[in-house]
């Protein structure tokens, strides 16, 4: 069975208040859906920052649901360049990376390109991926699913991971989803 790893991609300060502005908000409470439901469905979740000390750090809103969830510094665009990311996600079983954060035709794209050529399954959360234009988040996501990623929502994530509505677990996430 595929083992299903979330990861959120460079949600930082300055980057995000560079973004689309009808888009970001919204992304933002996506990503907090989505880190939620992998913490309730033990899904671990890895969080990269790309060059903090200029970009800042992950946005507070998003450091209270990770918990004490240490992030990758990088300077590279690819998570996968960031020192200890493969590592970590090998160690994990990762065999299926879930990737939601910022910018979805840079990082977002370049980490799932990265993977996909390794042999890792790839899902892009498109309603929790944004960029600073939407011409560049509708090209990042092309270009993801061209090269073999699946483009997908939220919800659709959320409901696939929970597999079935007879559960405690369903009952919990699906208020989020309301």
């Amino acid at each position: 069975m595929a083992r299903p790893v979330l990861v959120v991609v460079d949600v930082q300060e300055r980057l995000f208040n560079a973004m689309d502005a009808e888009r970001r908000d919204d992304m933002v409470a996506n990503v907090k859906i989505l880190v939620n439901a992998a913490r309730r469905l033990d899904v671990p979740v890895l969080v990269t920052e790309q060059y903090p000390k200029g970009l800042g750090r992950t946005l507070p809103e998003l450091r209270t649901v990770l918990d004490d969830t240490p992030p990758f510094e990088k300077t590279a665009f690819s998570c996968a360049g960031a020192t200890g990311f493969l590592d970590r996600l090998s160690a994990l079983g990762g065999d299926h990376v879930i990737l939601a954060g910022i910018e979805a035709h840079v990082c977002v794209l370049l980490t799932a390109l990265d993977l996909l050529a390794r042999g890792v399954r790839v899902s892009i959360v498109a309603d929790a991926v944004c960029s600073r234009r939407p011409a560049n988040l509708e090209i990042g996501l092309a270009q993801a699913r061209q090269a073999g990623a699946v483009i997908t929502s939220t919800e659709t994530v959320v409901f696939q991971l929970l597999g079935a509505a007879d559960t405690d677990a369903f009952r919990e996430l699906s208020k989020l989803l309301r």
